[in-house]
């Protein structure tokens, strides 16, 4: 009898922001299909019995290509288990959930899907950046770093930019803004391993971010947020969150 895939959304990689939901199918699981960001290092505290199979990427380097994942997950269900596909913020922002879902709904796996925490909001917030804020930004544009960019329409977008999987392009793409017509003094953020306690932040304008990070050697995995809202709070708001992040995890 076929078994059942469950895309979970991980959340940006702190155990206590997984969902309730999350953590129940975590623990009914017979097989964990896992990302690399997401919570993975902490799951030994769950009272989990499944075989966990790495399928995690990092920039440049995929060792398990999408379509072996996707026939993984169907290899798995068609065995009869119950199986879970963690992946890190939410399963349908930038994470290929979609493309897992019609795979295996392709395949006759009945599929079920648990939203996630997405990073796109909650890595500013750990970094004491409201992605809106009233009076300053009423919208948020969030994209992908890997992919072609319109810099003349990012340009003109008069609220909030968050990119995602930016950081190897983040000199490219603050030059390109700026050529485009965005003001150099545009206020930008980054903010590194979100909700750790290897969490940093470097705020900046887009002139000098990209020397900024490569000065303080952020890299990935690492959240860019661009406009005023990167100063709406101050850096009190920074210190605030960061001292409870280490209190958590002392």
């Amino acid at each position: 009898m076929a078994g059942k895939v469950v895309l979970v959304g991980g959340g940006p990689g702190a155990l206590d922001l997984l969902t309730l939901r999350a953590v129940r199918e975590l623990e009914r699981a017979d097989v964990i299909v896992a990302d690399r960001l997401g919570p993975r290092d902490e799951l030994g505290s769950l009272d989990l019995s499944a075989r966990i199979i790495d399928v995690g990427k990092s920039p440049h380097h995929h060792p398990v290509p999408q379509d072996e994942i996707n026939a993984t997950l169907v290899r798995e269900a068609r065995a009869g288990r119950y199986v879970v596909r963690l992946k890190g913020g939410d399963p349908y922002l930038l994470g290929r959930g979609g493309e897992e879902y019609l795979h295996c709904r392709a395949h006759d796996i009945e599929v079920d899907v648990v939203p996630g925490v997405t990073s796109a909001v909650s890595a500013p917030l750990a970094g004491g950046i409201p992605v809106t804020h009233r009076g300053v930004s009423a919208g948020v544009l969030v994209l992908s770093g890997h992919d072609d960019l319109s810099l003349p329409a990012l340009a003109a977008w008069p609220h909030t930019i968050v990119v995602l999987m930016g950081m190897g392009r983040l000199a490219e793409l603050a030059a390109g803004l700026v050529d485009a017509g965005k003001s150099p003094a545009t206020p930008a953020g980054v903010v590194h391993r979100a909700w750790t306690p290897a969490q940093r932040v470097v705020k900046a304008t887009l002139a000098d971010i990209a020397a900024r990070c490569a000065e303080h050697g952020i890299g990935n995995p690492s959240v860019i947020v661009i406009g005023d809202v990167v100063d709406a709070l101050g850096d009190e708001q920074i210190a605030a969150l960061s001292h409870n992040i280490e209190g958590e995890r002392a």
